[in-house]
């Protein structure tokens, strides 16, 4: 899939899937009433939206996501961090953390994802 990238109420629709997934699309209808404040229409229309840009599947009435969660929320980090901070992940965690302090545990937990993710 070429562009995993979801608008808010996209992303917000996908989040009711994902954690329900799978469903019957009439739940889903009633969910997204309940949680999104969504018409039974409007839940239809971007069932068909992301079916046809392969983000759920809807086979008998069933809607399951095809494409997982963190999958998404990396396409959308990697943006935002490139849109706002010029691509410079120190720049973000340096504006994210602001003047917050952080737990022992956070701060062990942040440096374990590091030594995950370096290069060699």
């Amino acid at each position: 899939m070429e562009n995993l990238k979801l608008c808010d109420s996209e992303y917000r629709f996908m989040s009711v899937v994902w954690e329900a997934s799978p469903i019957k699309s009439g739940e889903l209808v009633k969910l997204c009433k309940e949680k999104l404040g969504w018409k039974k229409s409007t839940t239809y229309t971007v069932i068909k939206k992301l079916s046809e840009r392969g983000f759920l599947k809807n086979e008998d009435t069933i809607v399951s996501a095809l494409v997982p969660q963190d999958k998404c929320q990396s396409v959308e980090s990697d943006y935002f961090v490139e849109r706002t901070f010029e691509g410079s992940l120190p720049r973000f965690i340096a504006a994210f953390l602001g003047g917050r302090t952080i737990s022992e545990q956070e701060a062990e937990e942040i440096k374990r994802l590091i030594d995950a993710h370096k290069e060699g």
